[in-house]
This record gives C-alpha cells, structure tokens and sequence, in this order.
C-alpha cells in the first residue's frame, strides 16, 4: 500500500509505500497504464527505471511488459503447425518437443525462458541422454521458436545464445567396395537387388525409390526421373509428396551395366502400367521400410559388413565412386539431388550432357573391377571375395 508520498514527472509517477520502498507507473502508447514489474530502494532508482522506458517507447524498442504472458507449450505447438512442414519434419520436430523441450518448458510462459534456464536445461538433456546430436536438433528447435517469438514482438531477445550448442557433429560415413555393393544386392535377394544399386549408384534416397513408377523408367537412354517420395514414418504410414528439397526432383542417368539388371526387375517385379510402382513386396504391397530393414540387416550379416553400415551409407559410397569416375563436386551434388542455398549457385550448371559422362565413367569403373575379380556382368561375388571397405 502507498502512502501519498510521491511525485508526477513529465512521464510517468513514482510512489513511495509505507515501507519505504519506492514504485513507479506510466502509461502505454494505447493509454494503459503500466507499473513496475518490480519496487525500488530509492526514488531514484525508480526514475531510472521510468528515464528507460521512456527512452524505448521514443526509439520505437518498447514492449508491452504482458506480451510475453504466452505458454511455451502452447505456441510451440502452434509454431510447428503453422509451418507447412514435409511429414518427416513435422514428425521430428513434434516427437523432440515431447521428449526434450516440453517436459521443462511446457509450464513456462515465453518470457520466462531465459538464457540460464537453457543453459541449465541443455545440461541436463546432455547429462541424462548422452545423445548429442539429439539435442542439438532439439536446441535449435528451441531456437527457432523463440526467434520467431522475437519476431512477433512477444520477447525482446532470444535467449539462446549458446555458442556452437546447434551443431552436430557425426562420424565419417562409411564407404562400401565395388565388390560389397554387388554382394549385398544379391544377399538381398533378386526382389530388392535393383534398390540397392539405385541406392549406390543412383545414389536415390530410399524414399525417393519407394515412390518410382514404370512411367519414371527409360531403359533405352538408361534414366530414371525421380518426381515425388514416400517416407515411412513411425507410425507405419507412408507420407507421399515432394522430394527432400525441390533439387531432388531430377533425371537420373545410369551406368549402362544396370541395364541388364533393370530391364530384369521391370519383367519381373515392377507393378503393371505405366503408374505402377517400380519397387513392391512379395504380396505386391508398396515398399516398407520395416519390412526391407529385416531383408537389409539378414544381408549385411551374410556379406560381412559392419553393423552400423546404413542403407543410406549407399548414397555416400556412390558420392565417392562418382567422384573417382571424374565427377566434380557440383556434379556429384546434381546427381544426389541436394541443395542448400550456396548449393543453388554452385551446382546448377551440371547438365545432362555432363551426367551422362558420370554414369559412363562409373560404368567403366564397375566394369574394370568386375573384370579383375574375374566376375561375369551381372553376377555379384561371393563373400572371400569382398575387401573391407573404409
């Protein structure tokens, strides 16, 4: 409670209570009054604090002292909603608010979070988890939110500012042989045989391959036109639509000792009709990640490569192989279909006249190696064939 003891400045008033403590009020552009989230030991501290309010609302940096009253959760959740993410995205950044984020911030309003508390967090989510790059992902998520929370003029800083706490750093991927390519297409088994070189030599993302039709083939010029993608997400659903980035959308060129092995799979497996899909199970059911991995892990054991070797490692292999063969780097980047934004500069003069050089290249460095390992076109090596790749 205030005693009368006070005074009126030119903007805003300050007040003594009685237990001698000082406060201080102004009011808002919209003509609401305002106090002091807090009290002062001297009148002129209380001044102080009013001289810089006046001073933001002259430079146009004030904020409305209640805009930050708003639950973490709650726009957290809207943020991601609004969007329009790919469904993979939307799944990862949905399943790293529930595991990470929101079990610490989901009671906090935003302008609570602060730049201790997610330092504070951090710590522990690094502590208890020991998954770094989990929450790496997870901090700039956490970023990002909260930057566009200071776009919205809910905040007026990011609290996020720890140094190099986004980045993720992984181990080198693994890189197959000729000769290990070969045998796990056929440890595979003659169905997914195809998916395996697409995977290397493509290199095509398997989601990408999981959406490819008849219509997508051509066996004379040895092309395959990637259009669209089906992930699998957790749940089991296939989430059908655009490529990983619009750089993904691309024609393939093959090397020509694919050939025998395509027009094989498009007898054999491929659906129907020009829209049939290219790669379907044993009860013609479109291709399942779970299904495939029990088939992908039983032939890794047979050929003898390490545990940790992922199908997508396949996509890497052929990065390297395309750049033995004579590819450059913007070459090998068209031919993989990524993009980023220094990418959209770098890579975009890799015609198809220049891909088709690649694949030659590529063929002609199969076919050599096949050759010194005495094997006949088409068939893959036994496993005291294989060379331990890097």
């Amino acid at each position: 409670m205030a005693n009368n003891k006070g005074s009126r400045r030119r903007f805003g008033a300050v007040r003594q209570y009685r237990s001698g403590r000082w406060t201080a009020s102004y009011r808002g552009l919209d003509g609401q009054e305002f106090r002091a989230p807090e009290t002062f030991e001297t009148k002129r501290d209380a001044e102080v604090w009013l001289s810089q309010v006046e001073a933001d609302l002259t430079r146009g940096n004030w904020q409305d002292p209640d805009a930050g009253a708003v639950n973490f959760k709650e726009y957290a959740l809207q943020w991601v909603g609004e969007r329009g993410l790919a469904a993979t995205t939307d799944e990862l950044y949905r399943r790293l608010l529930r595991l990470h984020l929101l079990p610490t911030f989901e009671g906090w309003d935003l302008d609570e979070i602060t730049a201790p508390r997610v330092r504070t967090w951090r710590a522990e989510r690094l502590a208890t988890t020991g998954a770094a790059t989990t929450v790496a992902k997870s901090y700039r998520l956490l970023k990002a939110i909260m930057e566009t929370a200071v776009d919205d003029e809910l905040i007026r800083r990011n609290p996020c500012r720890i140094k190099g706490a986004g980045k993720e750093s992984s181990a080198e991927r693994q890189i197959a042989t000729i000769a290990q390519v070969d045998a796990l297409a056929d440890a595979v088994g003659p169905r997914w045989r195809l998916m395996v070189y697409l995977g290397a030599y493509g290199p095509m993302r398997p989601e990408e391959q999981a959406e490819l039709r008849r219509k997508d083939v051509d066996l004379d010029a040895m092309t395959i036109r990637v259009r669209m993608a089906a992930p699998e997400l957790t749940t089991g659903k296939r989430a059908t639509g655009e490529t990983k980035s619009e750089a993904g959308k691309r024609l393939v060129v093959l090397p020509a000792f694919l050939r025998t092995d395509m027009r094989r799979h498009l007898d054999w497996y491929a659906e129907r009709g020009p829209d049939g899909l290219l790669f379907v199970g044993e009860k013609g059911k479109p291709f399942r990640r779970s299904s495939f991995g029990r088939k992908w892990r039983k032939a890794r054991g047979l050929v003898g490569v390490p545990d940790d070797f992922r199908f997508y490692d396949l996509r890497h292999t052929g990065h390297t192989m395309a750049t033995r063969s004579g590819a450059t780097l913007k070459d090998t980047m068209v031919r993989a279909g990524q993009s980023s934004e220094k990418a959209a500069l770098i890579y975009q003069h890799s015609d198809l006249g220049r891909q088709q050089e690649i694949a030659g290249g590529l063929d002609e460095l199969v076919r050599t190696e096949r050759q010194k390992a005495g094997k006949q076109e088409g068939a893959g090596p036994s496993g005291a064939d294989l060379v331990q790749g890097a």
